[in-house]
């Protein structure tokens, strides 16, 4: 007698726990304490919608810009081997629902570098070649659950300083208002220092003094999160259905659903601002250059460097 696999009989509401609950241990928080999964309402409310319409869920995740210009960081302006983990982990963590929830999921990774190159400091064609790089690795490495969009799918051929002009005056807040909330928000707080010190962190070249480059990275660090907030708008209004993640620390009670990539050393290292390191034990973390190569040898594939390997 032909085996057969019994239908799944959970409710909508167990289904999207049980989603919910393959996302729970990659969270992202600030907060070393462990949140109750009801009180991620909206991520598990927008899961449960896509479930109950029997859809693939859909997850939008504004990240992978580009490559931090600091050389002391990463190996190069191409993706490598911690961005190839990453998008492994995401289309597995797609797979691993769809054993739960039969249509499954997909992630559309909101590609970022151009919204802000001109801020960060990074070329607008070392972004360009980044993101094509992540579609030909999605398609070679056939992780059919991912897609990228990025300002192209939205502004076309337009050269990228309109683009940037275009997607700041119809969607980001005013300056007034995001440092009255740098002010009164303690999340927003976190969020504007934490992008300060990554500026500082990632400007090379500079040839004033600390004090001048932080007080220029402060500056520029407000750039950056109107600009992310504009995308965040923009994305939200191109999939208004979405589940809605963020690489940075999310609160439990927060719209996104922070989302950890790797093992990371803290709360904000991500792929693009550091290089993988294969541990002795075959597990893998995130570590700035410098520092990895203290560690490790560099280990190239098809004739690019890619990640460090520790040594016995």
């Amino acid at each position: 007698m032909p085996l057969t696999t019994a239908p799944d009989t959970r409710s909508p509401g167990s289904t999207s726990a049980a989603v919910f609950d393959l996302l729970l241990p990659h969270h992202r928080s600030a907060d070393p304490s462990h949140a109750a999964p009801e009180t991620f309402r909206l991520p598990l409310r927008r899961i449960t919608d896509f479930v109950r319409a029997d859809e693939p869920v859909v997850f939008t995740l504004p990240a992978f810009p580009c490559k931090s210009p600091n050389a002391a960081k990463v190996l190069g302006h191409l993706p490598d081997q911690g961005e190839h983990l990453s998008l492994t982990f995401l289309d597995t963590l797609c797979r691993d629902i769809e054993r739960i929830h039969a249509p499954g999921a997909r992630v559309i990774i909101c590609s970022d570098g151009h919204v802000f190159g001109d801020l960060i400091r990074v070329p607008d064609e070392h972004i360009d070649a980044y993101s094509d790089h992540l579609r030909n690795y999605i398609r070679e490495a056939n992780l059919d659950r991912l897609a990228v969009f990025d300002l192209r799918d939205v502004f076309g051929n337009l050269p990228h300083d309109d683009k940037r002009a275009l997607l700041h005056a119809r969607y980001a807040p005013t300056l007034e208002a995001l440092r009255a909330e740098v002010h009164a928000e303690d999340h927003t707080l976190a969020l504007y220092r934490g992008m300060t010190r990554f500026l500082v962190e990632d400007t090379a070249d500079w040839n004033g003094t600390r004090s001048a480059l932080q007080r220029e990275c402060r500056r520029r660090a407000y750039g950056v999160i109107q600009r992310s907030r504009a995308w965040g708008t923009l994305v939200a209004e191109h999939h208004p259905r979405s589940v809605r993640l963020s690489i940075h620390p999310q609160p439990a009670d927060s719209a996104k659903f922070g989302i950890r990539l790797l093992d990371t050393p803290d709360a904000w290292t991500t792929p693009w601002h550091s290089v993988a390191l294969r541990r002795g034990d075959g597990t893998w973390t995130l570590m700035p250059r410098a520092r990895a190569e203290r560690y490790g040898r560099l280990v190239h594939r098809h004739g690019r460097p890619s990640h460090f390997e520790e040594r016995a």
